[in-house]
């Protein structure tokens, strides 16, 4: 299997309950396999680990930017 690293940003000013949320609802993603905010260096970046046959980098995307319609895919 394949895997892909992409990381996703968020609005600083978000939550760490809301940090939470997203990264749990990102790894409830079929084919996700992880899902971590770096909290003392980047705690704004999301890095998602997943398998790209099973789920497509926008619709990780779109499950972030239910918490924060604004946040920002970039690739690794």
């Amino acid at each position: 299997m394949d895997t892909v690293d992409v990381l996703v940003y968020v609005h600083p000013e978000l939550s760490p309950e809301a940090r939470a949320a997203v990264a749990q609802e990102v790894m409830d993603c079929a084919g996700v396999i992880a899902a971590n905010f770096d909290h003392h260096k980047h705690p704004h970046a999301l890095t998602v680990l997943y398998n790209p046959t099973a789920v497509k980098d926008k619709q990780i995307l779109e499950v972030v930017r239910r918490h924060d319609p604004a946040a920002t895919l970039i690739g690794l």
